[in-house]
């Protein structure tokens, strides 16, 4: 039977799969005879791998004494590009970008947004997308839903399962082009994000348009991004826009979190075989050229399809799936990912004067 220092040694030598780090001094353990109560606090939330480190920590524990894990976590402001100053009501802002479109990020971008919430965290999505807006319909609020308005200056977002939502399709109809050039657009853009009354959010998600030109110009010099996440397929002509995306956010100093590859395969709906039409390990060789993380791979799937064209993301409709697991694990290595940065923003300082 271990003792309670040795247990704890041990786990700080555990490997935390998020990051690929040993987990450090996270833990607490507090045992007698019978009991063993372990209290991991990480810096990004992980409660859907609960049931995975109780497995684990039996196996060290090695005896029949019961175990109570608590897992918390602490979500922190990271630093942003510049000087630009945090905004209300949000921790950290993550773009999730394409350089070409049609690659599936909105899809990704909800899907993701909806694992982080199940991990634990207060997330919320702006669809940053002002002429092709999509987040209403994957998301399945009616036609003709708008924000409530608070004091005549703030739109409330409205929530679908758990996260806060505003989009343009919200204040449009789906009938209605919008017929703007570059600065009525980033001019929207700016209003939707900072008039909205986003409620403590630990995380949130900006689904971009596709491409490098105002709306993520924009974002790059007015809004403080803490990190990005870049949607590619395996495909060449998909990573050669995906390169110009890295290298945007790489000369406006946005830390490129990772790479996420979709339609990674094709899974046959008939008989479960695994093709990689698109060709293979495209994003891993994207993500080894610029020293960043795959943090995923991502099926080219039937279900995906359907049920976000239904409105009920398969990371929600189908919770159990491989592919719901997939997102869980990109949710969290993301959060990972931006908790390890070692440049967390910190307070301004206070300049004080005297006579002396």
């Amino acid at each position: 039977m271990l003792t309670d220092a040795q247990l704890q040694a041990t786990l700080e030598t555990l490997i935390d799969d998020n990051s690929g780090q040993p987990y450090g001094a996270v833990w607490n353990v507090v045992a007698d005879d019978s009991r063993v109560h372990v209290t991991l606090t990480l810096g990004y939330p992980a409660q859907k791998q609960q049931a995975q480190l109780e497995a684990k920590i039996k196996d060290l524990m090695a005896d029949a004494r019961n175990l109570v894990l608590d897992i918390d976590f602490q979500v922190k402001s990271q630093a942003t590009q510049g000087s630009i100053p945090g905004m209300k009501g949000v921790k950290n802002i993550i773009a999730v970008a394409s350089g070409k479109g049609g690659v599936g990020k909105s899809t990704t971008t909800v899907n993701l947004a909806l694992a982080m919430a199940k991990e634990g965290a207060r997330v919320g999505i702006l669809d940053a997308d002002i002429y092709g807006p999509s987040q209403g319909m994957l998301l399945g609020f009616e036609e003709g839903t708008r924000p409530q308005v608070r004091e005549d200056k703030f739109f409330v977002p409205p929530t679908a399962f758990g996260v806060q939502v505003m989009s343009m399709a919200f204040l449009t109809t789906k009938d209605t082009p919008l017929a703007w050039r570059g600065p009525m657009v980033t001019g929207a853009l700016m209003q939707i994000l900072t008039q909205t009354d986003w409620d403590n959010l630990d995380y949130l998600f900006i689904d971009m348009p596709p491409g490098t030109g105002d709306i993520q110009l924009t974002l790059a010099q007015k809004v403080p991004v803490a990190g990005s996440v870049v949607v590619t397929t395996p495909q060449d002509i998909a990573l050669l826009d995906a390169r110009r995306g890295i290298e945007m956010f790489n000369k406006v100093n946005i830390p490129v979190l990772g790479v996420v590859e979709n339609m990674s395969t094709h899974i046959c709906s008939n008989c479960g075989h695994h093709e990689a039409i698109f060709g293979d390990e495209g994003g891993a060789s994207l993500a080894k050229e610029y020293n960043v993380n795959v943090l995923g791979k991502l099926p080219l799937s039937l279900a995906i399809r359907e049920q976000s064209d239904a409105g009920r993301p398969i990371v929600v409709n189908a919770p159990e799936s491989d592919t719901a697991g997939i997102y869980q694990s990109i949710a969290r290595k993301l959060g990972a990912t931006l908790a390890s940065q070692q440049n967390e923003q910190t307070a301004m300082p206070i300049i004080g004067m005297s006579d002396d």
